[in-house]
């Protein structure tokens, strides 16, 4: 009989050891899982789950939408109370705001971005803002909100017509021209949504 117990418990004493175990590796690959994953690949999963979030920009701008797709360093928001879309350069934002589920969801699983949006940076995007001749809003650094249509986009800057925010670019219209380099933009709004941005 006491041989019995004896077996029974050094069963129990193996299970626990190999339970204890194998929740330590366990543990121990989800720490480099995570290690490994990056913000794209979270900010990803935001825009496929669909969940609210808030971007807060680095001048404490805060946007609330809908992340509906992420590139290499940009993200696009669209935002709750308004039309169009906002792109964010990476480096303009400072933090983004969640619910606890949507932060342990958009860690779980998470997809890497697809090889073509690996390639679209920030300026593949405005160049194709400049060649639809769309609308925008830019938010830059300092503060400045400037309205007008990007005429053109070289590696690391555009250039923008300034005119009146909705209002076509017409050469009567247009008060002033600026060169602003990307490394100062926040944020780029557009009167529509930009191409292969969409949801």
């Amino acid at each position: 009989m006491e041989w019995d117990r004896l077996f029974e418990d050094l069963e129990d004493q193996i299970a626990s050891g190999w339970e204890a175990e194998r929740a330590a590796l366990d543990a121990e690959a989800e720490r480099v899982r995570i290690a490994r994953l990056d913000l794209r690949t979270r900010l990803g999963a935001l825009a496929d789950d669909g969940a609210p979030v808030s971007a807060v920009l680095i001048d404490s701008t805060r946007l609330r939408g809908h992340l509906r797709a992420v590139g290499a360093d940009w993200a696009a928001l669209q935002p709750l109370d308004a039309r169009g879309l906002v792109l964010l350069p990476a480096h303009g934002v400072e933090m983004w705001a969640v619910d606890h589920g949507a932060m342990l969801s958009s860690g779980a699983g998470a997809q890497p971005l697809s090889p073509l949006r690996e390639r679209m940076t920030f300026g593949f995007v405005v160049r194709d803002l400049a060649r639809r001749r769309s609308g925008v809003t830019i938010r830059t650094r300092s503060g400045a909100v400037l309205a007008g249509t990007i005429d053109r986009a070289g590696a690391d800057h555009l250039d923008l017509a300034l005119h009146d925010a909705g209002a076509p670019r017409r050469a009567h219209a247009v008060t002033g021209f600026r060169i602003v380099p990307f490394s100062a933009v926040l944020s780029i709004g557009t009167d529509g949504p930009a191409p292969g941005v969409t949801g």
